[in-house]
């Protein structure tokens, strides 16, 4: 396909842990974030190396995306995004909103040409994402620094964790989103690691539901991409299979209660969806397109998947990256159980971070997609389409041939 990425020579996107400093105490932290910096962190020139070791793969760059814990509680912060950006990379930052995120903080990255600052906002109902942040008035923080940010002219993403305490309202964050005129929404299906307890995930269901309400979602103006939520792909594509051919998704998919309640909620809230669905969904998945760097310079296929492939202080990131043979299995799909018999293994793929927190193995079944293999197959033959014909719609998402 003209125009894709090549996945097997180099990420699209890398991201660096610099610290696991932070004042924050979330109870899904994937980072375990502390309140100082730890010993074996990086040090700035081995933080100026990475940079390099980005660079290396060559034109054009991988993103670098500088996260924590809290990039700001590094003292050498600046030096390095300086660095970063002067290479001709695009840096976006993934600070924590305390009180080292100031007005001045976010002109100063928009001065330097950072690309897009995130700023998660788990729940548009202030109370629960305080809650779940561990600090009272951080909510607020939150959305007086996305102000700041617009105001800049700093392009923002909000991202938003779903789990138990959020999920429900998951319409009301969709409506602060536009009420501040942010256009893209980063949404990350929880996966049990670091703080993060089983208690907090979702039945596959209610995944179901969830992503079945994203793609409603994106008909408001806003992008949606989802972290650790490929089965958003399929549903995607099955969706957009059934509206180009006029039928009623919902006789098909039969959404459960859960997205009947968010459904009717956001129309309340934002009536009818004004427009064509913006559901972003890219080829990538962990350790395909996606890789991570530790504070210590271990590298994983992503931040929720602790399995480490490589060291960046013993080996180039692009050697890791293109000679791993964990990540060669990760991008070749060789998944066991449903995810390995399953027809959207190279267009989903299940979230491998799932699959290993739940069964230790980062090839296994993720537990969380209720899609049983072959069922799109058999709706192709039952509306008497042919596969052939699916692949334009599969072009539009970003993928070559899937079936």
């Amino acid at each position: 396909m003209r125009g894709r990425w090549p996945y097997e020579e180099k990420p699209l996107i890398v991201f660096w842990e610099s610290t696991k400093a932070c004042l924050l105490a979330c109870k899904h932290c994937r980072a375990e974030a502390l309140t100082e910096p730890q010993p074996g962190e990086l040090s700035t020139r081995e933080a100026l190396a990475l940079v390099d070791q980005v660079v290396e793969f060559g034109r054009p760059y991988p993103i670098l995306v500088i996260t924590g814990g809290d990039p700001l509680m590094r003292r050498d912060f600046w030096r390095i995004l300086e660095y970063a950006v002067s290479q001709g990379l695009r840096v976006a930052v993934a600070p924590s909103v305390t009180p080292l995120l100031t007005r001045e903080v976010v002109r100063r990255m928009a001065r330097m040409g950072v690309a897009r600052i995130s700023i998660s906002i788990d729940s548009g109902l202030p109370e629960v994402h305080d809650a779940i942040r561990g600090v009272p008035g951080t909510f607020k923080a939150s959305v007086n620094i996305v102000r700041e940010a617009l105001a800049a002219g700093l392009p923002v993403q909000i991202n938003t964790t779903v789990m138990k305490p959020t999920v429900d309202s998951l319409p009301e964050t969709l409506k602060l989103l536009l009420d501040l005129g942010v256009d893209v929404w980063e949404v990350f299906y929880v996966v049990p690691t670091g703080r993060a307890a089983r208690i907090l995930d979702l039945t596959p269901s209610e995944w179901e539901d969830v992503s079945n309400y994203l793609y409603d979602a994106s008909r408001y103006g806003v992008l949606v991409r989802t972290v650790e939520g490929p089965m958003f792909r399929r549903i995607a594509l099955t969706r957009r299979l059934l509206e180009n051919m006029g039928l009623d998704w919902r006789n098909r998919l039969r959404p459960g209660s859960l997205y009947h309640k968010l459904a009717r909620k956001t129309l309340e809230l934002l009536g009818d969806p004004p427009g064509e669905a913006r559901a972003q969904t890219t080829g990538t998945r962990d350790g395909k397109g996606v890789i991570f760097v530790s504070n210590k310079g271990l590298v994983y296929p992503s931040g929720f998947l602790p399995y480490p492939v490589g060291d960046v202080r013993k080996s180039s990131l692009k050697e890791i990256y293109q000679s791993s043979p964990e990540l060669e299995g990760l991008r070749k799909a060789v998944f066991k159980g449903r995810c390995g018999r399953c027809e959207f293994s190279q267009l989903c793929g299940g979230s491998r971070a799932r699959a290993y927190s739940y069964t230790g193995d980062p090839l296994g079944e993720d537990p969380a997609c209720a899609y049983r293999p072959g069922e799109f197959r058999s709706l192709l033959q039952e509306l008497g389409v042919g596969e052939a014909d699916v692949y334009g719609l599969v072009e539009k998402l970003g993928h070559g041939r899937i079936l």
